[in-house]
């Protein structure tokens, strides 16, 4: 078989596992996802995101895109950061307390409670996940995983999980911009006329 028949197939096999996970998918967890969102935005809560590797990349993609995106005019934006962005404050933190700590500190210092915290993960077992949600826990800061294999232990840890059964991280990468991107187009058509009362 010749290189392009091979990647032909490749790629259509990815295209095919990709378009039955999302014929297959239950979606009312990402519409409860949508709704809470939505309710830090109307009240000025805080919306926070982290992953490691090409989740981190995509926790600093999707809080561009509320942060901006839902409103597209001045101040009328979601309260969001990504916990990924700052290479000065992770690589601190990974130096004087260690990489298990990258998020939790943050969170720590930036969060209230009734704020809320999204992670990005495959597994959802990495550390540092695992720690930011404990840390999530004790200040009644709200939590939601955008997860892909079994889920691991973020799948029990939090209030809203999100679970896409794939052993595949590239699809697993995929389904959580696939998410953040719903989310977000489901916000434009649900604006806020005018913010709630604290």
């Amino acid at each position: 078989m010749t290189t392009s028949r091979l990647s032909s197939a490749l790629f259509t096999d990815y295209a095919s596992r990709l378009q039955d996970l999302l014929g297959s998918t239950d979606w009312s967890g990402v519409e409860q996802l949508g709704h809470a969102m939505r309710e830090c935005w109307g009240h000025g809560r805080q919306v926070f995101f982290c992953g490691n590797g090409g989740s981190a990349g995509n926790a600093i993609h999707l809080a561009n895109d509320y942060l901006y995106g839902i409103a597209k005019r001045t101040g009328g934006g979601m309260r969001v950061s990504s916990l990924s962005a700052n290479a000065a404050v992770i690589t601190c933190l990974a130096n004087d307390i260690g990489y298990d700590s990258i998020y939790s500190e943050q969170l720590a210092v930036q969060a209230q409670a009734g704020d809320l915290l999204i992670v990005l993960s495959g597994s959802g077992n990495s550390p540092n996940i695992v720690r930011v949600l404990e840390q999530a826990k004790a200040m009644g800061v709200k939590s939601s995983a955008i997860l892909g294999y079994s889920g691991g232990k973020a799948k029990a840890m939090v209030d809203l999980p999100i679970h896409f059964a794939i052993d595949d991280m590239q699809i697993a990468e995929d389904m959580q911009l696939i998410v953040g991107h719903m989310v977000m187009q489901w916000l434009c058509e649900n604006p806020l006329s005018v913010k709630a009362a604290a």
